[in-house]
């Protein structure tokens, strides 16, 4: 389990910059209980071992003009390995595409799109998703509200699951 190779003070200063990546380390340090010169020193251990991939700003789309958000279920002709990363290599060159998911079943891939209107994600969706190289079907649903939008992974769940296995 990848969870093994942390112990407790790592996972909570994963769970408290995972809530709040903008506190500065002494304050970080404070929460967990250590001194600031070695909680520095776990977070850079833990960022150059993978475990925190980077910092951002939760941006309001809403407010900053993207009033549409699109899921796209999208269905390719052939799922050779070559073609499948040559449709990842693809979305990641789409700005309006700001995630994508490769799915076992049904559909291939699912992509969260944004756009500031209709119109713009129409334009995308017709001249450039669907007319991609190896797509057989796009089907998108329109994101009418949403309720729940949680970054990260719930450490309450993996403290129980770590104390279970104690």
């Amino acid at each position: 389990m990848p969870g093994q190779k942390l112990d407790d003070i790592d996972r909570m200063i994963l769970a408290e910059l995972q809530a709040d990546g903008r506190m500065t380390n002494v304050e970080l340090a404070k929460r967990v209980g250590i001194s600031a010169p070695p909680c520095l020193r776990r977070v850079r251990t833990l960022e150059e071992a993978g475990f925190i991939r980077g910092y951002h700003a939760d941006v309001n789309p809403r407010e900053l003009g993207f009033e549409v958000q699109v899921f796209a279920m999208v269905g390719l002709v052939s799922q050779a390995e070559v073609d499948l990363s040559a449709f990842e290599s693809k979305c990641m060159s789409w700005p309006l595409v700001r995630e994508c998911h490769m799915l076992n079943g049904e559909v291939d891939f699912v992509l969260k799109c944004v756009a500031p209107d209709l119109r713009t994600f129409q334009r995308f969706l017709t001249e450039e998703l669907t007319s991609a190289p190896n797509v057989a079907s796009v089907k998108t649903s329109l994101v009418i509200r949403g309720a729940k939008d949680e970054p990260g992974v719930p450490f309450d769940v993996l403290e129980a699951r770590l104390a279970q296995q104690a």
